[in-house]
């Protein structure tokens, strides 16, 4: 299956026939996500992909497959591999015959399952979309690594709300406002040189966040005047945030403690690239 991604994409960029189709409905009717955390159905025990919506502050959860869990997993913790695994290949074949990842839509629901289309833009057109359909896993796995924007169908929004799930025991990185956070640890305090008050460490941040000075080694102290207490209620707690409002985010970095509010929209990502100095594990 994974090989079959390759050679599809290849077959694709390079002729422009194999497995295009255009989404079920008009890009602009999808709805912006940001991709939060991989956890798991506490039920099943299916690894699910947990999507964020700017705004209402819910959140939608994607089933997918064990491999495809720690493909994504991978990538949000910017994990090195001594050798390219399919998704790091699939998003490399793009970039080396012109094209760009644009987008990742989930873009309908069809008997339970979930049906995905991912956006291409070729240096020579960048006006024009290639569309090659995809399962929405392996679609994420390479939105995560290329920074593309993710977009869903208000259908699929409404199918898994209110859902309950649960984060994975042996990874527990959190992002929400483009903030990626995880425990604190005492390692991570000593390397970081952050101070013993409750919070959570910061591993990356993007748009909004970083601009204000929310960067990598930032202590994460209250949102909205609470403490997070691990990084799902990091998650929560974003959620919380009223509509239309921002989140206030107090946070230490570098011997200042700075309180600032961050808009809930989804900020783009940026493609997931090992940190410059490496993360305490936990």
């Amino acid at each position: 299956m994974r090989l079959l991604l390759c050679l599809s994409l290849f077959v694709f960029l390079a002729v422009g026939q194999s497995h295009a189709r255009e989404p079920m409905i008009s890009p602009d009717e999808l709805v912006p996500v940001e991709l939060a955390t991989v956890a798991m159905d506490p039920v099943s025990g299916t690894p699910v992909v947990v999507l964020r919506e700017a705004g209402t502050g819910d959140v939608v959860l994607i089933y997918i497959g064990v491999e495809e869990a720690i493909a994504i997993i991978r990538s949000l913790e910017a994990v090195e591999t001594p050798r390219p695994m399919t998704h790091d290949t699939a998003a490399a074949l793009i970039e080396a015959m012109g094209g760009k990842l644009e987008r990742v839509m989930v873009d309908g629901l069809v008997d339970n399952a979930y049906y995905g289309v991912l956006d291409v833009r070729m240096d020579n057109d960048l006006a024009t979309p290639l569309y090659i359909d995809t399962r929405p896993s392996d679609g994420l796995a390479l939105a995560v690594r290329t920074g593309a924007s993710i977009l869903v169908a208000p259908e699929v929004l409404t199918a898994t709300r209110g859902r309950e799930f649960e984060g994975l025991a042996e990874q527990n990185q959190v992002t929400a406002l483009g903030i990626t956070v995880a425990l604190a640890t005492e390692e991570a305090r000593s390397s970081f040189g952050l101070p013993n008050d409750p919070g959570l460490l910061v591993t990356r941040s993007v748009g909004e966040a970083l601009d204000k000075g929310i960067d990598a080694g930032a202590l994460i102290l209250s949102v909205n005047g609470q403490v997070p207490e691990n990084p799902l209620e990091f998650l929560e707690l974003v959620q919380e945030t009223e509509v239309d409002q921002p989140a206030v985010i107090r946070f230490w970095h570098e011997g200042q403690t700075q309180e600032v509010e961050i808009g809930t929209d989804i900020p783009q990502q940026g493609p997931r690239t090992r940190p410059g100095r490496p993360m305490p594990s936990a």
